[in-house]
């Protein structure tokens, strides 16, 4: 099927540029869910499609990209308001640790829709690790071992984002402190080739997700290393999040410095807590860093020093983290959250701006993953992944400056439609997936009856 787009404002992020690449009426043609035209004013006499999508003056963009994600979080919305990121965490997995892989499975699938419904078409997601989440003591994990859940709890939460059609890269613990080297090398072989059997303009790759920060093993950063060059796969790391052990999380800095993990591939999520060295050494190594404003907020965990970041060459990309910790996942209000917090902390309305904070959460996001040779920009050759937004539904009133408008004044409010591929996935915030009901049901039913049935007290 083919789709044409005509009567857009069209913003398109181009890569190369830090213009934001707006038309104020343009055309896109997509065939076979990639787009093959773009450009100003009306298409060529003769060129038509299976459909025609007319938006009559409403703005075009790309979907958004979220660096940063933990799907399986969506059922835990509102749970640990008073606490900091561990308590948080405690709070919310409280539920969650009770659940079988069918129902994280739902709450994957339940998440990934959201996020679809929300404008966000492209997700870095972590998987919730196979080993459980355990109460930290002064920040650090209490010890070094575990049993490890079943196998099909990783692979049955990379089904949910892949049934929902959200494309993703999935993200996989190491869970390092359990088992010899080989045996941790055959678990993350085996939660990949489950990545690799699906459709690859979905599943668009697999990563680690980087534990150094709680690993009780001396030598956790140089096993990531070596699975990152065994596999070909990135890396994200939470690192230097949270206001709490600061000393004790720098300290693990120099682990992966050492390790040789400072270079392209290798992303620092959040990276609050920071030096001008730290910042300095994985500049210079081509580390980046996904930054996830309304999150840090939520938690109390801080400012992320982004543009002087920015200053040093590190690519930065944005995320929503989770839906239960940000529990509305709005990329409208990621991004202003983001640039109105660095005003606020530099006392410079320059240091972040419209354009860029875009920017950060399409194309910079899909830069860090390494997948933007197929998202995050409206171009010829990538994926047609758009949102429709309308400025006059709402009324935002006059568009003096267009792109600018998009940022600060639209949101989810005049959000329209949600494409991916060229085709409509959400409407109006009703989702296109025929297994949105059963989602729903899930997460309202079976959820709340697993606390009554653990005694968990929220």
């Amino acid at each position: 099927m083919s789709l044409l787009v005509t009567n857009a404002r069209l913003i398109t992020v181009p890569a190369g540029t830090d213009d934001p690449g707006y038309i104020e009426r343009g055309y896109m043609l997509v065939e076979g869910g990639r787009i093959t035209a773009i450009g100003a004013g009306d298409p060529d006499p003769g060129v038509t499609a299976d459909e025609i999508l007319d938006v009559a003056g409403k703005f075009v963009a790309p979907g958004f990209v979220s660096s940063h994600s933990h799907l399986f979080t969506s059922g835990s919305r509102g749970l640990g308001v008073d606490q900091t990121l561990y308590g948080w965490c405690t709070s919310m997995f409280s539920v969650l640790n009770n659940a079988s892989p069918d129902q994280i499975y739902w709450a994957t699938l339940h998440g990934s829709l959201d996020f679809l419904a929300n404008g966000v078409t492209t997700a870095y997601n972590f998987t919730d690790p196979l080993l459980p989440w355990e109460p930290m003591v002064e920040g650090k994990r209490a010890d070094g071992g575990g049993v490890l859940r079943d196998h099909a709890w990783h692979t049955r939460q990379a089904d949910g984002c892949h049934d929902a059609g959200l494309r993703f890269v999935d993200s996989i613990a190491l869970d390092a402190t359990v088992g010899t080297d080989e045996e941790i090398f055959a678990r993350f072989e085996a939660s990949l080739d489950h990545v690799l059997a699906m459709d690859p303009d979905i599943a668009l790759g697999a990563s680690i997700m980087g534990q150094v920060q709680w690993s009780t093993r001396p030598d956790a950063a140089e096993i990531e290393v070596a699975v990152m060059d065994r596999f070909g796969v990135t890396n994200q790391a939470h690192f230097l999040e949270t206001y709490e052990a600061i000393e004790h999380q720098q300290t693990k800095f120099q682990l992966y410095k050492n390790a040789g993990a400072l270079r392209p591939g290798m992303m620092f999520g959040h990276f609050i807590q920071t030096t001008p060295e730290i910042i300095a050494d994985a500049a210079a190594g081509g580390a980046s860093m996904s930054w996830q404003p309304a999150s840090n907020g939520r938690l109390a965990s801080g400012i992320a020093h982004v543009p002087e970041m920015l200053e040093q060459g590190m690519k930065v990309g944005m995320g929503l983290d989770d839906q239960a910790c940000t529990d509305v996942a709005d990329p409208w209000q990621n991004m202003r959250m983001g640039m109105f917090m660095q005003r606020a902390r530099t006392h410079d309305p320059l240091s972040m701006m419209p354009e860029r904070v875009l920017r950060l959460h399409t194309l910079g996001g899909a830069e860090i993953m390494g997948v933007d040779d197929r998202v995050g920009s409206l171009e010829v050759g990538k994926f047609a992944d758009f949102v429709v937004v309308d400025p006059r539904l709402p009324d935002v009133g006059p568009l003096w400056n267009p792109v600018r408008s998009y940022v600060l004044a639209c949101g989810l409010r005049n959000l329209q439609q949600v494409y991916v591929g060229g085709k409509l996935v959400n409407d109006r915030g009703v989702s296109t997936n025929p297994l949105a009901e059963e989602a729903s049901r899930v997460l309202h039913e079976e959820l709340p009856a697993l606390a009554e049935e653990f005694g968990v007290i929220l």
